[in-house]
């Protein structure tokens, strides 16, 4: 019996090793396909674009076939019931769930999205420059319709605008990401009119004038290096469109220079930055496992804004980096702490492009996407009705009304894409940025002393244990009670910008208590 249990007990051994070794190879594949793409967006010559579809092509497919095998589905079903470690359980939850879906879809239907959303990219771009969202309009009723179907396919009885959203936020449901949405229109309305009303003034010229681009991206490395960015896994490049990409032994950032806006290339840097730290947390011995993966889009989001936001926009930045920025740009010699950080944290309020929102007003924009693309996914909404509801929205709620659309429904490449649902969790990360910032200090003590110091370490350790040592051990609601103690919740962030912006623009009944 003895030996027959010992016997039993090696087999189970034998079939999560093989299952692990099968996870790894197609981890290592998806990683590879990121550096080809990181490659693309920084240094890839212009003409190289038909031989690096191709290859990024054939490595997605390898990724889908190991996935999708049959012995995948054999080791899977073979571990159900065993008696693994918690994180073994963890490893296998991951990988069930990305299974079951993509068995779920007919390769057809996959490749038909692929297809559709290629020939959409180029009629987004022309009806865009066109300003002629009819020439775009079939596309997007096409796209629609499929991920309608390819919903359907994954849960027949489920609201398809929330499988479609789970892609991106797989363990936070549709109906907490709706309350928490709502949350912010309620209060984040009346707090810009109050904002548009307000007879402050800002010094928003604070950064005024021509930079240098070689001089700003010093700048920037003198961003990464106050922030103790680690040079040995990661490097800075420039793209079009900043993003960081990697594995934590390589966690790299790019961003963008502009002459004309210095404060511009500084937050897109500590916001990329954000992103890599998370990456760069990540355990060294989790890597090519869902253990060494961030735990998805909200989470992720919620460290760039962490940084950006609560760190790079705060006052005591600006006391600790105003004199690095001084050391590079003299012309900066009589600007003050609290003049940069008035033009770090301007108010944007006739703004009608996403992202040149304002940190205040950026969540509305994300708001009005959500409630479009709900009910164009439900049904609720004809395609053809787009460009009313979506000028109507802004009207409403930011109190300016797009002249095109150009400058309204078609300044986002997203829908052409195919990516209904992953808009909200840009205010979702956001949202957790704040309740982290305030459980990490209600844990540590404030950070505004340290920070005005130049000293990361404190607050950077805080995150370390409590959000990136666990890669995907923790479904997301188990990972935000274990760090902060609640579930997620729009609190934090509400008395945040209202206590900010109701200081900075002299608001009644608004500001820090």
């Amino acid at each position: 019996m003895a030996t027959d249990q010992a016997q039993d007990d090696a087999s189970d051994g034998d079939t999560y090793d093989r299952f692990e070794d099968r996870v790894t190879r197609i981890s290592n594949v998806g990683n590879a396909a990121g550096i080809l793409r990181w490659d693309q967006e920084v240094v890839m010559p212009d003409e190289g674009t038909p031989a690096r579809a191709q290859q990024l092509s054939t490595l997605s497919s390898i990724s889908h076939e190991l996935l999708t095998a049959d012995e995948t589905g054999e080791l899977l079903a073979a571990l159900e019931g065993d008696d693994l470690a918690d994180e073994e359980e963890a490893v296998v939850r991951e990988v069930r769930r990305t299974y079951d879906r993509e068995t779920s879809v007919p390769q057809s239907l996959v490749e038909e999205i692929s297809a559709t959303a290629s020939n959409a990219h180029p009629k987004w771009k022309q009806a865009r420059e066109n300003d002629d969202f009819g020439h775009f309009a079939p596309t997007l009723e096409k796209l629609v319709d499929l991920k309608r179907e390819y919903a359907n396919h994954i849960d027949p009885d489920d609201d398809p605008y929330a499988v479609l959203f789970a892609d991106y936020e797989p363990y936070i449901d549709l109906e907490t990401a709706e309350r928490v949405l709502e949350r912010l229109r309620e209060e984040l309305v009346p707090l810009i009119d109050a904002v548009q009303d307000s007879d402050a003034e800002l010094a928003t010229d604070a950064f005024a004038g021509q930079f240098d681009d070689d001089d700003q991206e010093a700048l920037a490395r003198d961003v990464l290096d106050s922030l103790g960015y680690d040079w040995e896994r990661g490097r800075l490049d420039t793209a079009p469109h900043p993003f960081s990409s990697g594995t934590q032994f390589d966690a790299r950032v790019t961003t963008r220079f502009d002459e004309s806006d210095l404060l511009g290339s500084i937050t897109s840097t500590i916001h990329e930055f954000g992103h890599a730290n998370y990456t760069l947390g990540l355990p060294d011995d989790g890597y090519a496992t869902p253990l060494g993966e961030a735990r998805d889009l909200s989470v992720h989001e919620s460290q760039s804004r962490l940084w950006e936001n609560h760190v790079g926009r705060s006052r005591p930045f600006w006391e600790h980096f105003l004199p690095i920025a001084r050391e590079r740009f003299p012309e900066l010699e009589d600007v003050t702490p609290t003049e940069a950080y008035e033009a770090a944290n301007q108010v944007y309020d006739d703004n009608l492009i996403r992202v040149e929102a304002d940190e205040l007003t950026y969540h509305l924009h994300i708001v009005i996407r959500f409630e479009i693309e709900r009910d164009l996914v439900n049904g609720n909404l004809e395609v053809s009705e787009v460009p009313d509801v979506w000028n109507d929205k802004y009207e409403e709620y930011l109190g300016v009304r797009p002249e095109t659309d150009a400058e309204g429904c078609l300044q986002d490449i997203h829908w052409s894409h195919g990516d209904f649902g992953y808009f909200s969790t840009y205010s979702l990360g956001s949202v957790l940025a704040a309740q982290l910032y305030a459980a990490a200090e209600a844990d540590r003590g404030p950070f505004d002393d340290a920070i005005r110091e130049g000293e990361f370490d404190e607050l950077n350790a805080w995150l370390r244990e409590n959000v990136h040592q666990h890669g995907k051990r923790y479904v997301t609601p188990d990972l935000i009670e274990r760090a902060t103690g609640e579930d997620l919740t729009a609190d934090h962030f509400v008395e945040y910008v209202s206590g900010k912006y109701g200081d900075l623009y002299d608001l009644e009944g608004y500001g820090r208590r």
